[in-house]
Parts: structure tokens; C-alpha cells; sequence
């Protein structure tokens, strides 16, 4: 079985405003992932401007196939 993250997150913008992500899910390398990793991932992802504070919460790693190819 392969390692996935699953979190929820919240992503506040500079200009006011932000996005709320639950139960979000991500594969990954190893066995764990830096709470940073993961809201550079989600700011790179989404293509977010003006981007403020980004807050990782309830995280945890499940062994699950992968769903890329």
C-alpha cells in the first residue's frame, strides 16, 4: 500500500477573505510530509495570489493506493 496525507486546511489572503479544504487528500513520498510542504503544495496547486497565513489541521497519513498515474 502507498502513503496519502489527509487534512483539512484554511488559507487566509492578504486582501481579505479566504478558503476553507476538509478531508483533503494528497499522495506522498515517504512516510510523513512537513505541515509547510503541504500549503506550498496547496498555494502552488491552486494558483493562489496574495496569499496571507495557511493553517494545516488534523492531519494524518493513511495507507491507501494511489490515485495518479
Amino acid at each position: 500500500m502507498d502513503k496519502r496525507v489527509v487534512f483539512d486546511f484554511e488559507v487566509d489572503f492578504s486582501n481579505g477573505g479566504g478558503i476553507q479544504g476538509q478531508e483533503f487528500r494528497l499522495d506522498i513520498d515517504g512516510e510523513d510530509i512537513a505541515d509547510k510542504t503541504l500549503a506550498d503544495y496547496i498555494v502552488e496547486d491552486m494558483r493562489l495570489l496574495m496569499v496571507g497565513d495557511v493553517r494545516i489541521l488534523n492531519k494524518r497519513i493513511i495507507e491507501e493506493q494511489h490515485k495518479r498515474i
